[in-house]
């Protein structure tokens, strides 16, 4: 009788990767039982689970065909202050402070907590092999008590279809601080151990469809209060004797190397004058007869004949580099990030400097402003997903877009308060709109705002609250390497809908993939308009994989 009230007094259910499971209110997401995965593609759903007792060191057990590629993390919640702008719109979950759901972590041996008439979740992620046997897997997964008692048993059947996801075209980067790893994990700055945490994180990022890295050839002068600082990460060394200046690229070196050996496609270089105008050098260190110091920085003007002399000779060795290590269409120059109309002049200077020395790469900047790309000065701006429409209107082609916390009114981005459909959409807004290229600020910043001083992510979300929480960071620092998070893993389903997307279109046409995902929509999908049911996006998956296994089927039997 004990074990059958047990029994009773606990509670799962199979939810999609899309719910958000609180801890303080009741769960109404429908029961999701089964699901479809292409070849090479990341499958991800939820068991959520709710104890009427407490309950302490809960077991996990998995059987299925599948169990090798088949991980089970438990979902964190994690404390947010800074929720949204006072002005935000209504399309969030919630408004008010306190814990959300977003961290990932491992299990352990003391297995899970049930506390009483708390909603709590574990995330299952299967990983597809691109070799992987096509057809039905049960995925059967039981929670036992401390005394091995099943307390309950969920069944999920996952369809692998025999159909590859294509590569990604989509050029895509979230900016990678390796000083907020240096800080964080208290290592000096490219020791062994700061390299070994570099590679783990660039791991993390590839898999999840960052195939572009900030790559810090001097400190970059982002988020940096104006006369303030930030930990040096200068990939390249300097020395001046005299008048000359002299260049080591053995840490680049290193650099490209272990990115290479991640799968990293692209390297974006960090920008070459500050943020926010190009009004001053970024902080160069370097050794000046033999004492290390600071070479240049907020002091220096961008026009400075010193910083000017400096920065042609060192971008000549640069684009050396660059030929000799065969990076020629991989790479991706930065001059400042965001500057606005007023800041016409000194990017004015800033460009005519560098673009004759850099005419055979791209230069790409966050840029906004229809008027300033229109000086000429920029022939590759990435605007903000609320004010690209001028440049789509213009009928530019290969744009990229970005968003951060300025992007929180109607259009897709990833704070804790909103639905994870808001995140996941951003891969159909994509192809809709043949965008190129996509970038966003914070893959792990852990500082508070400005980089005034060092957070805890676990206790800190919103930078000390200078952002809303969710904007700052996509990963969470573990012992040795990143803990991921609901968004982390979100963001790379909208990834994967892109490329399913793309697939589909090789198979049936575009017009045909468009008319799909319009069906049934009053409104074409925008970047500010789109559906706001957490099912749609389920269904609309499923839908285009039915239409991939039937476009593969008709030419098997052909």
């Amino acid at each position: 009788m004990d074990s059958l009230l047990k029994v009773e007094s606990f509670e799962t259910r199979c939810v999609s990767s899309l719910v958000k499971v609180f801890a303080d209110e009741e769960l109404n997401a429908p029961v999701h039982p089964c699901g479809s995965a292409l070849r090479g593609e990341t499958y991800s759903y939820q068991i959520a689970y709710r104890s009427k007792d407490h309950m302490r060191s809960l077991q996990v057990e998995v059987e299925s065909e599948l169990r090798s590629n088949l991980f089970v993390r438990k979902v964190d919640l994690v404390p947010a202050n800074f929720i949204h702008y006072h002005d935000a719109d209504d399309h969030v979950l919630r408004t008010t402070p306190g814990l959300y759901p977003d961290a990932l972590l491992p299990l352990d041996e003391f297995g899970l907590t049930g506390y009483p008439d708390q909603w709590r979740s574990l995330w299952i992620t299967v990983e597809i092999p691109r070799d992987a046997e096509a057809g039905m897997f049960d995925i059967q997964f039981r929670i036992m008590d401390e005394k091995g008692q099943q307390l309950s048993q969920e069944s999920f059947m996952l369809e692998v279809i025999a159909e590859t996801l294509p590569d990604q075209t989509l050029i895509h980067t979230e900016w990678f601080h390796v000083d907020c790893l240096a800080t964080h994990y208290q290592t000096e700055v490219f020791s062994e151990r700061h390299w070994r945490l570099i590679g783990e994180y660039v791991n993390t990022a590839v898999k999840h469809g960052m195939n572009m890295i900030l790559t810090p050839l001097f400190t970059p002068p982002l988020d940096t209060e104006i006369g303030g600082d930030r930990p040096t990460v200068q990939l390249v060394k300097v020395e001046r004797t005299g008048g000359s200046y002299h260049f080591s690229f053995d840490l680049l070196q290193r650099w490209v190397e272990l990115c290479n050996a991640s799968g990293v496609k692209y390297f974006e270089f960090s920008h070459l004058f500050t943020q926010w105008g190009a009004k001053s050098a970024p902080k160069v260190m370097a050794t000046v007869d033999g004492q290390y110091k600071p070479l240049f920085g907020w002091e220096t003007a961008s026009n400075d004949s010193e910083y000017t002399v400096f920065l042609t000779a060192f971008l000549n060795k640069l684009v050396q580099f660059v030929r000799w290590n065969g990076l020629e269409k991989r790479v991706y120059f930065h001059l400042s990030d965001e500057p606005k109309l007023d800041d016409l002049e000194t990017y004015r200077a800033a460009s005519e400097l560098v673009r004759p020395i850099l005419k055979d790469f791209p230069i790409i900047d966050a840029l906004s402003d229809y008027e300033f790309y229109k000086s000429g000065l920029i022939e590759h701006p990435i605007p903000a997903s609320n004010d690209i429409q001028p440049f789509l209107d213009h009928g530019l082609e290969g744009l990229w877009t970005y968003y951060c916390c300025a992007q929180y009114k109607q259009v897709s981005n990833r704070f804790f308060h909103m639905p994870s459909s808001r995140n996941r959409v951003l891969g159909i807004q994509l192809y809709t709109l043949k965008l190129r290229g996509f970038l966003h600020w914070g893959y792990n910043f852990w500082y508070a705002q400005f980089s005034k001083y060092a957070i805890n992510p676990y206790q800190v979300t919103d930078a000390g609250g200078g952002f809303p929480a969710g904007d700052a960071f996509l990963v969470y620092p573990g012992e040795e390497g990143p803990v991921e998070s609901i968004r982390l893993e979100v963001l790379t389903e909208a990834l994967q809908d892109l490329r399913a997307l793309e697939l589909l279109e090789q198979k049936v046409g575009r017009e045909q993939v468009m008319a799909m995902l319009q069906d049934g929509l009053e409104e074409e999908i925008s970047l500010t308009v789109y559906p706001r049911e957490e099912e749609w996006y389920i269904r609309k998956r499923e839908q285009v994989n039915r239409l991939i296994r039937s476009s593969a089927d008709q030419r098997e039997n052909a």
